[in-house]
């Protein structure tokens, strides 16, 4: 008997977070690695297109139809690997939702992961974009993935430095795409040998307003909870995908370029000597902060977040987005790069 369902024109907007109306011509729910070996080896999947789906939460469906196979990983399991007196080394399924790992870390006093409270999506997707949020990335915790290779039909797991994590991004967002993220393995610190990261500005604050003067791991994320319930709309309320652009690395000229337009122009420094330069403030400052188009807008909490205002079909994000990208680089001569994952 098999054990892989074969379901036909699904509906897939209950499977993203912007509530777009798409339809994939199959869908197939991968919930253990046997599951990918009987589906590589059925006639069925050759020569016809694939996506991995996990949470929906950094896709954009272009069109209304996705022709093709939509993989749902729904591979679960948080498992202690290894242990010893400072660390726990975690192996965690691909459809395991984040905010349910971020939930067993904060529970268990284990630090590492806490900045990186609330994101929407599953744990095999972070590694494709690095999640990071409040100064911190998975790359910082990250020790290996265990992937399923679609193409050759083969399973192995790769060590941190062969992800090639980076700022939103990887191996897996940039070459290696056909490959599932069955299961990701991280190490975090037991509390009493962690220092809580602090270090960003809004962090500080909110821990003030909230009276704590000796922030803990639950305190943390407790804070960075409440950041980002502010600034980023539910998309259980209203459809989107957190932050759809990503920040603007550039070098010194183009640094000193930009700020003789604007002296207060945010920007910092990284290690390598380049800069990033906020892509919520360039798009704010183009005038686009809280604009609306009848089905789509521009959140006025946060000019990152392109909201679907009700019924808007992905098409309609899209032009959105390519409006905001021509009009930041025709008045400040900057180029955003979307961060979602736009399927067409």
């Amino acid at each position: 008997m098999s054990g892989i369902s074969w379901e036909k024109n699904v509906d897939v907007q209950p499977y993203n977070t912007f509530n777009v109306p798409s339809t994939a011509r199959w869908l197939v729910r991968v919930q253990n690695i046997s599951n990918l070996y009987e589906l590589v080896n059925s006639t069925q999947f050759h020569n016809k297109r694939s996506l991995i789906l996990g949470g929906g939460s950094n896709i954009l469906f272009a069109n209304a139809q996705y022709d093709g196979i939509v993989l749902k990983n729904e591979i679960q399991g948080i498992k202690i690997q290894s242990e010893d007196d400072q660390h726990v080394t975690l192996r965690v399924g691909g459809g395991v939702e984040w905010v349910s790992l971020v939930d067993y870390c904060v529970q268990n006093d284990l630090g590492g992961i806490e900045n990186l409270s609330l994101i929407p999506g599953t744990v095999g997707a972070a590694p494709v974009q690095n999640i990071g949020a409040y100064g911190a990335e998975l790359s910082d915790v990250l020790v290996a993935v265990e992937v399923f290779d679609l193409d050759t039909g083969q399973a192995r797991t790769m060590p941190k430095d062969e992800c090639e994590p980076k700022y939103r991004g990887s191996i897996f967002k940039d070459t290696l795409k056909s490959v599932m993220i069955c299961a990701v393995t991280i190490r975090v610190v037991k509390a009493r040998f962690y220092s809580v990261n602090t270090g960003y500005g809004l962090i500080r604050d909110v821990l003030l307003e909230l009276g704590i003067s000796t922030p803990t791991i639950r305190s943390v994320s407790e804070a960075i909870c409440l950041l980002r319930k502010r600034k980023i709309p539910d998309p259980k309320s209203i459809g989107n995908a957190g932050s759809f652009f990503k920040n603007v690395v550039c070098d010194d000229s183009i640094r000193r370029s930009i700020e003789s337009v604007d002296a207060n122009t945010p920007f910092y420094r990284n290690p390598d000597g380049t800069y990033v330069i906020p892509a919520a403030w360039l798009i704010e400052k183009c005038g686009w902060k809280g604009r609306q188009f009848d089905n789509v807008g521009v959140s006025s909490r946060h000019a990152l977040v392109l909201v679907n205002l009700g019924r808007a079909e992905g098409r309609e994000i899209v032009w959105l987005a390519e409006l905001i990208m021509r009009d930041v680089q025709a008045q400040l001569g900057l180029l955003l790069t979307p961060e979602v994952n736009i399927i067409r």
